[in-house]
C-alpha cells in the first residue's frame, strides 16, 4: 500500500500508458471519509502486494481527478492495462475493496 500521494500527479495520457493492472485512489489527506477507507485499503491490498497503487490528491481544478470525473472521496479506480474496469466510492469494507480488485486481478 503506497502511504504517500503522488508528486508530482501523473497526467491522464501517462495513467492511461501504464501496463498491468493499477490502483488509484483520489482524495485527500484531510478527508475524513479517506481517513476511515486507509485501514480498509491496507487490509485489501495485503493480499494482492503485486497491485500497483497511486495515491492523487484531489481538490477543485486538478485535472486528472476531473478527467475520472471524481465528485466524492476517496474514489478507487481501478485499472487494466489503460482502461478502467470498475470503481469503488466510498468503500465500507475490505470485503468490497478486495471484490473489485477481484475483478481486474482475479482472486487473490
Amino acid at each position: 500500500m503506497n502511504d504517500l500521494y503522488a508528486r508530482p500527479e501523473p497526467s491522464r495520457s501517462e495513467i492511461d500508458a501504464m501496463p498491468g493492472k493499477l490502483l488509484i485512489e483520489f482524495g485527500t489527506p484531510w478527508c475524513g471519509h479517506c481517513l476511515a477507507a486507509q485501514p480498509l485499503l491496507a487490509s485489501a491490498l495485503a493480499g494482492f502486494p503485486d497491485l500497483r497503487h497511486i495515491r492523487i490528491e484531489d481538490g477543485p481544478g486538478r485535472a486528472l481527478g476531473r478527467s475520472f470525473r471524481v465528485k466524492l472521496w476517496p474514489t478507487l479506480v481501478l485499472m487494466a492495462h489503460g482502461q478502467e474496469v470498475t470503481r469503488l466510492i466510498r468503500p465500507a469494507s475490505t470485503q468490497d475493496i478486495r471484490a473489485a480488485i477481484g475483478r481486474v486481478i482475479g482472486p487473490g
